[in-house]
């Protein structure tokens, strides 16, 4: 007897969960429900459509005729109300109803607007000049802003990845751009003081000004007060700072939610085994992730589980990587809270700064801004927890003579996000196998000039393409 699996959310995780289930050949009659119009696409890359480097349709991570062929029944456009656990039915908006014999949340976060007066009006509305950066509606808002305004200056509000990613790109697109950051330092989740001032630095030499430590509190016709006292003229504000797990419809449903919805090891709800939940909008623990690879682990761990193997998530592997062009930036596991043994070395003057913590011989964390030469050999090491030499932690922090693709071990991991080594990447007739059997570029896109490379692939050809 076919089973009914919905899927809520067309996300990245979600995505990845289809895969999976596809290739696993399970008899699950699956419905994604996505409440956006368009296919699936990589968030991660928006800030690259703004930046001008890929085309929308680049960043499509899989098309609706791929899910028709799967068999997989996509719906785009479609909101979903409410959940009613009784009838095992999800509600539309539009009051049709769809029956589940599981279902699936993967509902992602949602943006916070920040405490600045003059953000709203009073209609309920952003103000004109405000644009939230989100989704790819956010995006080619911003960008059509951009293109047909004409502003000389903008400010992003939020030093955090996105924030960096999106102030890079208004700066190559010809806007004066300046961040404000409440924090003492950007990316002060991810990394300490001595590597949030290596970012200011290279910002700064990008063209940049930072303002860490200062609040936005309102929008004014001169433009953005801060809480010291300054005001920053701007003609537009992009607002990056601020998101939380989208649980409203599981509240509504009455699972238990702290931060995200609460999960076991099989990623099913604690409150009712019928529900799960991957990605953002999931906790596992104290834990929700945030990041993309997490997520693609879950869905693995999940698309097992419902095909009968036995699959259980030990926890997030967190590996962030900055996309931004002229920043290089990895961050492995959580420096700033991961209890170890510190070895670091930075240099301000050159922009880098590398940051290891090792915790029983083991490492458990890094930062790596600058200088990512090193940072698959770290990154297997961390994954695989291999016990170090005496003088190994110092030695992987000296800088590493950077290999010709053609010259890498295949063992050695190209693609943070998906795990894929140079190996795996060589077995791929072009760029669509690789991304449809590795999803290797389909994450952050930092893999991407290395994949080209040892496929002997053109440069200019995108590497995210539709599949």
């Amino acid at each position: 007897m076919t089973r009914r699996l919905v899927i809520v959310g067309n996300g990245m995780a979600a995505v990845r969960l289809v895969e999976q289930l596809v290739a696993l050949d399970t008899d699950w009659d699956v419905t994604v429900l996505g409440d956006e119009p368009h296919p699936p696409y990589n968030r991660i890359l928006l800030s690259a459509v703004l930046e001008g480097t890929h085309r929308v349709d680049a960043i499509t991570l899989r098309s609706a005729q791929w899910y028709a062929d799967a068999g997989v029944t996509l719906r785009t456009g479609a909101r979903v109300l409410d959940v009613d656990t009784e009838r095992s039915e999800v509600m539309l908006v539009d009051g049709e109803r769809i029956g589940y014999d599981r279902l699936v949340l993967a509902t992602g976060s949602i943006p916070t607007l920040p405490p600045i007066r003059g953000l709203i009006q009073l209609d309920g509305s952003l103000h004109p000049d405000v644009h939230a950066f989100r989704s790819l509606a956010d995006c080619l808002r911003l960008d059509a802003a951009v293109r047909d305004q004409n502003p000389q200056r903008a400010v992003v509000v939020g030093g955090g990845l996105l924030g960096l990613q999106v102030a890079r790109a208004l700066s190559i697109r010809g806007v004066a751009t300046e961040i404000v950051e409440g924090a003492d330092h950007l990316l002060s989740r991810q990394v300490d003081v001595a590597a949030g001032e290596v970012l200011t630095r290279d910002l700064k030499r990008l063209g940049t000004e930072v303002y860490t430590g200062a609040r936005a509190i309102k929008l004014t016709p001169d433009g953005l007060r801060l809480d010291n006292g300054y005001t920053l003229a701007t003609d537009l504000i992009v607002l990056t700072a601020g998101g939380r797990p989208s649980t409203a419809l599981a509240r509504r449903a009455g699972l238990e939610v702290r931060r995200g919805v609460v999960v076991d090891e099989h990623l099913a709800s604690v409150t009712d085994p019928r529900i799960h939940a991957l990605g953002d909008c999931a906790q596992f623990g104290d834990e929700t992730t945030g990041f993309v690879g997490p997520a693609w682990d879950q869905a693995g761990v999940l698309a097992r589980h419902l095909a009968g193997v036995s699959s259980t998530w030990p926890g997030a592997r967190n590996v962030a990587r900055l996309r931004a062009t002229g920043l290089e930036v990895a961050v492995l596991g959580n420096p700033e809270q991961a209890e170890g043994e510190v070895v670091s070395v930075s240099n301000p003057i050159k922009g880098t700064h590398r940051k290891l913590v090792v915790r029983d011989g083991r490492l458990v964390a890094a930062t790596l801004i600058g200088d990512l030469s090193r940072v698959g050999l770290i990154t297997q090491l961390y994954d695989r927890g291999t016990r170090l030499g005496r003088t190994e932690p110092g030695d992987l922090l000296l800088p590493e003579r950077r290999h010709a693709p053609a010259e890498l071990p295949d063992d050695v991991e190209v693609c943070a996000c998906a795990g894929v080594t140079a190996g795996a990447i060589r077995s791929c007739s072009g760029l669509d196998e690789v991304r449809s059997r590795t999803r290797a570029t389909t994450g952050c896109g930092g893999c991407a000039p290395t994949v080209r490379q040892l496929l002997g692939v053109d440069s200019a050809v995108p590497v995210a393409a539709g599949t």
